[in-house]
């Protein structure tokens, strides 16, 4: 994803966890944690290699999940104005499987309310607009509620990492994500004394990258990228992630549904149906507030996946982060809460339609994801305000379970 440089007042700071394990980069690790697998390119020097160990460990410090994520590093010449480039793969399961994956990894009181908000159902109800196929208009900007059970509605995209995490694809040697970062600008590579004026904080930014590998991601910003000129049916959309199925708005609320529209009304995290408004999202850089979905709503000192950072800040990992990571299937360090009653679930006799049997108008051109080539999410971290982002159109090649 992206990250621009621009003035952005941080106020949260993170909360140290003191918790038996072994100490790596200064974090305390569990017994039991996420470890990351990091695979420096030729010519990466040593301390950009420390910098990405001591990002992961930040994560590794909070989460005790069983997962090993293989990461890509490079330090390389980038654009003059680009800071850093980052791609996470994803892979696509049917909501049945991510419910119930999620279900059965309940491991704290937000997972169990999260759960319990989620639609039973073998599908979800969303909020959309700006499709061929709108009852107001093709592309009409105006949101409808798409309840109908086709593909979009039934099919969860989910990055490789975060599939790991609940149990939906085993741990292997196939590369999770890939992060490269420019060798032309002033790092700061050590956080233990604040980050220098000029200089950018190394390891917040790979923190805030690997987020994304986590699982921090919007399928909304594909609606936002494809939404001009060539519109495309709803069912096409098959990007859903774990975290949209918690992104809400006054009226998606009131519609029992989750807010997958793109425009500049307000958006917002919650775990209980929409009820309780945690932390707002990010609207769009096209249609919305001009910062990618895939991150919360810039300039309020949310957390590390804010989408803005300016030379002399430290980014740190918040209690917004946490609960966000928590509730899409990650386990918090310290969490004790036991799995409450499995719930019912009611699966669909008709199976669940992958990304490659979506009926379409045009089966040789399907909307291409805003930062989805394929099964990779696309990044870019610019050195300034304007966000540039693909907008091609492709066949899709997304992998379906």
């Amino acid at each position: 994803m992206k990250i621009s440089l621009v003035k952005l007042q941080q106020a949260a700071v993170m909360t140290g966890i003191a918790l038996s394990g072994i100490e790596v980069g200064g974090a305390i690790l569990p017994a039991n944690a996420l470890t990351f697998n990091f695979t420096p390119a030729a010519g990466t020097p040593q301390q950009a290699i420390d910098g990405f160990t001591t990002a992961g460990s930040l994560w590794s410090s909070l989460f005790t999940d069983n997962v090993t994520v293989n990461v890509n590093i490079n330090f390389t010449a980038l654009g003059a104005r680009t800071l850093g480039e980052a791609s996470s793969t994803t892979q696509s399961f049917g909501y049945d499987r991510v419910y119930g994956a999620l279900n059965n990894d309940r491991t704290s009181a937000d997972d169990n309310t999260a759960v319990n908000s989620l639609s039973k159902a073998p599908t979800f109800n969303m909020l959309i607009n700006r499709t061929a196929n709108s009852p107001n208009g093709a592309g009409s900007a105006t949101p409808y509620l798409d309840n109908n059970g086709d593909a979009n509605n039934k099919t969860v995209n989910l990055s490789t990492a975060n599939a790991k995490a609940l149990g939906l694809i085993a741990n292997g040697n196939n590369n999770d994500a890939s992060i490269s970062f420019n060798n032309a600008f002033n790092w700061d590579f050590n956080r233990n004394d604040g980050i220098s004026g000029g200089a950018f904080d190394f390891i917040g930014i790979a923190a805030h990258e690997l987020g994304h590998s986590l699982g921090f991601l919007s399928g909304v910003d594909t609606l936002d990228g494809n939404a001009s000129g060539t519109f495309y049916n709803d069912s096409q959309f098959t990007y859903v992630s774990p975290l949209d199925l918690l992104r809400y708005s006054p009226d998606s609320k009131n519609a029992n549904a989750i807010d997958w529209t793109a425009d500049a009304r307000d958006k917002y995290f919650s775990i209980d149906g929409g009820v309780t408004n945690i932390a707002a999202f990010s609207t769009g850089d096209v249609f919305g507030d001009g910062r990618q979905n895939s991150h919360w709503k810039d300039n309020l000192g949310l957390g590390i996946m804010d989408p803005t950072i300016s030379s002399g800040e430290l980014l740190q990992i918040t209690e917004n982060d946490k609960r966000a990571f928590d509730v899409i299937g990650w386990n918090r360090a310290g969490n004790a809460t036991p799995n409450a009653q499995v719930l019912n679930f009611v699966r669909d006799s008709n199976g669940i339609a992958g990304a490659g049997s979506v009926a379409r108008a045009d089966a040789t051109a399907v909307p291409e994801p805003a930062d989805f080539v394929g099964t990779l999410i696309f990044a870019t971290i610019t050195a300034k305000i304007a966000i540039y982002r693909r907008k091609q159109l492709h066949a899709a090649t997304d992998k379906s379970v």
